[in-house]
């Protein structure tokens, strides 16, 4: 199975209090892209296509392997993914999309992704279980009510798609209203089912500064 890989890498630094996009952050000495690019190699991914703002093109170019296709992202995720779609190789059966901003995602949960759309699934999500009491507040702030945890699970990325499936996805929301989170949320309104495998908590998205921090110490 041939797999593209997207990054998403068009958010800007602002909450973390950077002055250049989020995405070029160094970690460990090396900009975040590069991190979220390497992850999707090592887990088995062919081809990267990284979406980025078109102000810092250059400097994207200038950090990421010469054989990374960069391509101009949009003002939202969805525009971004889309821009990366439409220039990744036809020839290509699968499509992970990965955030920038999970730099240090195992390889494995790369390699899990992949092996559940080999076995069929059209779109797939890796997933933790939620841990806290979670509860529902009202506008003023008031608890209203608990929510079970069972069947609650945080999603990460790299998620994965049939390349057709996430096209024809992308192509029916096009023109719409709707506000899309991340990729299986467009895949689902176009009415696909969503499989699940195991995430990882080293998987965890870089928002802001503490996590940053995280991140180094993890290393």
């Amino acid at each position: 199975m041939h797999a593209v890989g997207i990054v998403a890498a068009a958010g800007s630094g602002l909450r973390l209090g950077a002055e250049l996009p989020k995405a070029l952050v160094p970690l460990g000495g090396r900009p975040l892209v590069c991190w979220a690019v390497e992850s999707l190699r090592a887990g088995g991914v062919a081809e990267v296509v990284v979406a980025v703002p078109g102000p810092q093109r250059a400097a994207f170019t200038a950090v990421l392997p010469g054989d990374v296709h960069v391509v101009l992202g949009g003002d939202t995720r969805t525009a971004s993914v889309r821009a990366a779609l439409a220039a990744a190789r036809e020839h290509a059966d699968a499509v992970l999309v990965h955030d920038a901003a999970r730099p240090l995602t195992p390889p494995d949960v790369v390699a899990r992704v992949l092996a559940a759309l080999a076995a069929g699934a059209a779109a797939v999500v890796p997933v933790l279980p939620v841990v806290d009491t979670t509860v529902v507040v009202d506008d003023d702030g008031v608890v209203s009510a608990d929510v079970a945890r069972a069947h609650l699970r945080r999603v990460q990325t790299p998620q994965g798609f049939d390349r057709a499936t996430l096209v024809a996805a992308y192509a029916a929301a096009h023109g719409t209203a709707a506000e899309f989170t991340d990729d299986a949320s467009v895949v689902r309104a176009a009415g696909i089912p969503v499989h699940t495998v195991a995430g990882d908590e080293r998987a965890a998205k870089i928002t802001v500064a503490h996590d940053l921090r995280l991140a180094e110490l993890q290393l």
